[in-house]
């Protein structure tokens, strides 16, 4: 049962995750990502006469137990396989994080920037409600997230989807050097 609370190496993590995108095509032509089950839920929940609502998500609800079942899982391993083991940073970038004022590295989210109590600040205001918002948009304008496009896309050899990874890793590198230190600021 170690193997499970402790953190497992890229190269038995990644083909595990790779291995998905085969998985679900053979077990039906399916394709992967998360973020349309957001529009699924919109589309459950508010049946208006939006346009990008009116579709048939019955045909998609598959994909809703898979999100669930993501859900599920990170609960279970938060609660309970959870190991004492400290998350494995870069010392230097640990260094540069403490010289900007987050001092607590025992999660996997720094607790001094995201909890709940921050959440009525400037600092936390920008960092969960306008970053999620932004996350958001650009799902929707990508019409994908992260691991629809850099996984199910590029696996499938889609261009758009190459051209989407390029743009979220630009978009990390500029929000990691250049808007993150100053909002670590405020």
């Amino acid at each position: 049962m170690d193997f499970l609370i402790q953190p497992w190496p890229w190269y038995v993590a990644g083909p595990l995750l790779g291995l998905i995108v085969p998985a679900l095509l053979i077990a039906g032509n399916k394709p992967f990502g998360i973020s349309s089950s957001f529009k699924h839920i919109c589309a459950i929940c508010f049946p208006a006469n939006i346009s990008l609502f009116k579709y048939d998500w019955k045909k998609q609800e598959w994909n809703l137990f898979f999100a669930a079942g993501i859900i599920l899982g990170g609960f279970i391993a938060a609660q309970f396989l959870y190991g004492q083991h400290p998350v494995n940073i870069n010392p230097e970038t640990t260094t540069l994080l403490k010289a900007e004022g987050v001092k607590d590295f025992k999660g996997l989210i720094p607790a001094d920037v995201f909890n709940f109590g921050n959440l009525f600040t400037l600092k936390g205001f920008l960092f969960m409600v306008v970053g999620g918002f932004l996350v958001g948009f650009g799902t929707r304008y990508a019409e994908g997230c992260t691991s629809g496009h850099s996984i199910m896309g590029i696996a499938s050899l889609q261009w758009p989807s190459l051209l989407a990874t390029i743009c979220f890793m630009i978009g990390g590198f500029i929000s990691t050097w250049f808007i993150l230190p100053f909002l670590l600021k405020i």
